[in-house]
């Protein structure tokens, strides 16, 4: 287990615990969540080294892996996913200025994402941590993601944009992986990197509950002044950000489930609506937020 005496985003000792949460997925264990009062950030305390955490995932309801459609939940991600994924090449297509270039797609999951991008013209290479979500993406797909320890071994200024979904969270080596990131994009490419926002309309209702924190396996909890303070010391510059809007109906609905022990679709899904109308109005208060960014000279 990795205990923390400074933040692990900016290095501040201005830290202390502010909740518990419940690993609802697999272990049905507790973690604690500290709060760091030098960039707003926040950490998961007591988590599994790199070594350790892979049984942490270990879980057919983990869908980024698995694909499973099973249960209501599951099935409307599902639904709203062709949504999700026209967005995404939007937000590629708008940050480079590019109808094709070359991706790459860091934690690719099941390959869905870089088979989309590849069927409109992109060139894509995808790292992935996950043996079962790797042998998915070749099955599924014929998409052929690769481990993820070669993200050192790649060429510098090979990607026109480079996508982390709901992945920098998961990052053990967080500061050396956005110095790699630097090195890989083209001069005036993009990095475009999505995380669940704590400072969200739903995680504040929700509080320990709140399906994003999905403790261990999310080590890092970010507002966007943290985010921002975080790639700033990596010379990355957020140049605008985009709501994830549908995250809030999903983790809503996961978080009624989390909160009540029911699957409470109607409550779920009106916290899920007031927390899409917050992000429509305010993106630093949506559920999850798109951070589009660029390389500082």
């Amino acid at each position: 287990m990795i205990y923390r005496n400074t933040c692990p985003l900016c290095g501040s000792s201005q830290i202390h615990e502010v909740l518990t949460a419940k690993d609802y997925t697999v272990s049905k264990e507790n973690f604690g969540i500290w709060h760091c009062g030098g960039c707003s950030g926040r950490f998961t305390q007591n988590v599994p080294d790199s070594a350790s955490i892979g049984k942490y995932y270990q879980s057919q309801e983990y869908i980024s892996h698995t694909e499973t459609r099973e249960g209501l939940i599951n099935r409307l991600y599902h639904s709203v996913r062709k949504i999700t994924l026209r967005s995404k090449q939007n937000w590629v297509r708008s940050a480079t200025g590019l109808k094709q270039g070359k991706l790459l797609d860091i934690g690719s999951g099941t390959g869905a994402f870089l088979h989309y991008m590849q069927t409109n013209g992109w060139a894509v290479t995808g790292l992935e941590p996950d043996d079962t979500a790797r042998e998915n993406a070749k099955q599924l797909y014929g998409i052929e993601a690769r481990p993820i320890d070669q993200l050192f071994s790649l060429p510098a200024a090979e990607f026109d944009a480079i996508t982390m979904w709901h992945v920098l969270e998961h990052v053990h080596d967080l500061h050396p992986y956005l110095e790699q990131l630097r090195k890989l994009v083209k001069p005036g490419g993009a990095i475009i990197i999505a995380v669940p926002n704590y400072t969200s309309l739903d995680a504040g209702y929700y509080k320990e509950c709140w399906a994003a924190y999905d403790v261990p396996r999310h080590l890092y909890h970010f507002s966007p002044a943290s985010m921002e303070s975080l790639l700033a010391q990596h010379n990355i510059q957020v140049v605008k950000k985009h709501p994830m809007v549908f995250d809030g109906f999903y983790v809503s609905l996961l978080s009624e489930k989390y909160k009540t022990g029911k699957s409470r679709l109607l409550a779920g899904f009106f916290q899920g609506l007031r927390s899409y109308r917050r992000g429509l109005k305010e993106v630093d208060r949506c559920s999850s937020i798109v951070y589009e960014c660029k390389v500082n000279a």
